[in-house]
């Protein structure tokens, strides 16, 4: 049942926990609740979640110090992954969003393991790629905090299958991040899956819930709170949400002939593209994650990948996953 990291990584359960959401980008600023985070942690690893995903920016940085709160006593039951590459500074993110120059690699790890309160990352990702500095830079010197005994393991996010081959000649690359589900089939288009299951680099889908929207329940974009990183976003807006809730609504359907979740619906579907594949599925909530749990044991037959993918094929989701200026990060 388990999967693996990388070539030569430990064992993964096969869904991980995205923390990011416990302490922003849904509207949570106003809505924080450190102590049911900390307990939806602490029930992932009850049951045997042990991918758990933040990043330096998340916050910025509250996130990584929630999550090592969170794993005080419980570090050896974790598979603990953070990132690094958007520049946090705001003065310095006036003139450039990404740093992926050596030297602030080296200072971004430090301060990582700092805020974590931990000797070892055991998946440390960049975050996306810099386009004012080599690829082979950037992972050659994450690759020193590997030799270094800082971190055990490399991960990329967002980045092509061409500047994943290289990085990975010059350092082992064990896993690749980018947004996957039924709501984004960018990865089968444009070869990093495929360059993944060559290269032997587990492929990481985060999102794999379309940022929620795949659960079925954000019905109106009115609903979301002023601060929801969704209303910037193009297939929540006008008649691209519209669009897209009737496909949704259509795998509600599905989801319950099947007797299960929309959600669940989605993740086995994600599940089911590859023993490669380790989504991360975020919640701050145990009855959330639960419910994503379950979902591993939904085993869906041939003719119910078919069914889904001719509910939703590829082209059929209204709008792009972000607005232009994000885009221009992507798939470098």
């Amino acid at each position: 049942m388990n999967r693996k990291l990388g070539r030569n990584g430990p064992q993964l359960f096969p869904i991980g926990l995205g923390c990011m959401g416990m302490s922003e980008g849904y509207g949570e600023r106003a809505e924080r609740d450190e102590q049911e985070s900390i307990a939806t942690i602490h029930r992932a690893l009850d049951l045997g979640v042990n991918l758990l995903d933040t990043a330096d920016i998340y916050g910025p940085y509250i996130n990584e110090e929630l999550v090592g709160r969170a794993l005080q006593g419980r570090r050896s039951q974790a598979v603990l992954a953070t990132k690094f590459g958007f520049v946090t500074d705001r003065e310095k993110a006036k003139t450039r969003r990404i740093d992926g120059r050596p030297e602030y690699a080296r200072a971004s790890c430090d301060a990582s393991l700092r805020r974590l309160g931990v000797e070892t990352i055991d998946l440390w990702y960049l975050h996306r790629a810099d386009p004012q500095v080599p690829i082979e830079d950037t992972v050659g010197a994450m690759a020193e905090c590997v030799r270094a005994g800082k971190v055990r393991y490399l991960g990329l996010s967002e980045v092509s299958a061409a500047t994943l081959r290289r990085a990975n000649a010059v350092h082992p690359i064990s896993a690749l991040q980018s947004e996957y589900s039924l709501w984004t089939r960018d990865p089968e288009q444009n070869g990093t899956l495929a360059a993944c299951k060559e290269l032997g680099v587990t492929f990481v889908p985060f999102s794999p819930l379309g940022r929620g929207f795949l659960t079925g329940t954000v019905r109106s974009a009115d609903t979301l709170a002023s601060d929801d990183m969704r209303r910037r976003l193009p297939r929540f807006q006008g008649e691209n949400f519209a669009r897209n809730t009737q496909l949704v609504d259509a795998l509600t359907q599905l989801a319950t002939k099947r007797g299960c979740t929309a959600a669940q619906l989605a993740l086995a579907w994600v599940l089911r593209q590859g023993e490669y594949l380790v989504p991360i599925p975020g919640t701050k909530r145990r009855t959330r994650l639960e419910e994503n749990v379950a979902a591993t044991r939904i085993a869906l037959t041939d003719q119910e990948i078919d069914k889904l993918d001719t509910l939703l094929p590829p082209d059929a989701i209204a709008g792009a996953r972000y607005p232009d200026s994000l885009m221009e990060l992507v798939n470098r």
